[in-house]
């Protein structure tokens, strides 16, 4: 498949491509230089907890998860 490097060096992702591998914007990739001319595109994942303290507070049932104040576990 065919792209082109726009003037401010921004590569499209074909449609066909985004769409196979469910691509939304705002998804971050990582670009590694293998060699002059070749290189490789690999998306980054999602910490596996990321997005569930929204979920929670979500929750149909309001009231039942709210947030706590703490103190960082950095210091322990």
């Amino acid at each position: 498949m065919k792209t082109i490097v726009s003037s401010k060096g921004q590569i499209v992702l074909p449609a066909e491509i985004r769409k196979q591998d469910r691509i939304e914007a705002g998804q971050e990739f990582e670009i590694e230089r293998l060699d002059r001319g070749d290189y490789r595109l690999r998306r980054r994942s999602a910490a596996p907890n990321d997005g569930l303290v929204d979920w929670l507070l979500s929750c149909p049932h309001k009231g039942f998860f709210v947030p706590i104040e703490s103190e960082s576990t950095d210091v322990l």
